[in-house]
């Protein structure tokens, strides 16, 4: 089952996602909170420490997560976590693409699955009810900025969610002693004036 971020009520997963590709139980995707906290700091401390899916280099705390979360909140932004088997197994959150204002309606969207978590669907319920939350607060446009690291996982979630390749920057991060690319990827959400 999966929670609209608007009011707390299950929801079908078809009403998010656009479809079902699985018959295994949908996991609850449901607004943060910050007893989630810890949870969300675990999560990302592993692909911080293990990987290069993130160009950061030192784990956020769950004191720095609060912030976060708390900043997004005054913006009016989703932050969604996805519990599964009664723990927090991935999260999704947007934030605003640039501070200007004149990008006010341009959101970035960032989305992590817990490695013991993978290939059960949650990425998919994440991405799907962050669009969702970021079409109700009147974002146009979403765009997602995904490290090349030689995985194409993050790139085929959102392609299955209608992002395009928008552009490549070579060789614009480095960590663990390599040069990352980092690809562009963008969707409408929807047309108003």
């Amino acid at each position: 089952m999966i929670e609209s971020e608007a009011d707390n009520r299950p929801c079908d997963a078809r009403q998010v996602t656009g479809r079902v590709t699985r018959t295994s139980p949908q996991p609850v995707v449901r607004a943060a909170v910050p007893a989630d906290l810890e949870q969300v700091a675990s999560i990302f401390a592993h692909y911080v420490t293990n990987s290069t899916a993130t160009l950061e280099e030192v784990p956020p705390t769950a004191a720095d997560w609060s912030r976060r979360l708390d900043e997004l909140a005054g913006r009016n932004l989703p932050f969604l976590v996805a519990e599964a088997g009664g723990a927090v197994g991935g999260y999704a959150y947007a934030s605003p693409w640039r501070p200007k204002p004149g990008y006010r309606h341009t959101v970035e969207d960032t989305v992590y699955v817990s490695p013991s978590h993978t290939g059960r669907g949650l990425g998919s319920a994440l991405l799907g009810a962050l669009l969702a939350g970021c079409l109700r607060v009147g974002a146009r446009q979403v765009i997602a900025v995904i490290a090349d690291t030689g995985s194409d996982a993050s790139a085929a979630l959102h392609r299955r969610f209608g992002f395009t390749e928008a552009g490549r920057l070579a060789g614009v991060g480095r960590k663990h002693g390599r040069w990352i690319d980092t690809v562009l990827m963008q969707r409408e959400l929807g047309r108003d004036g």
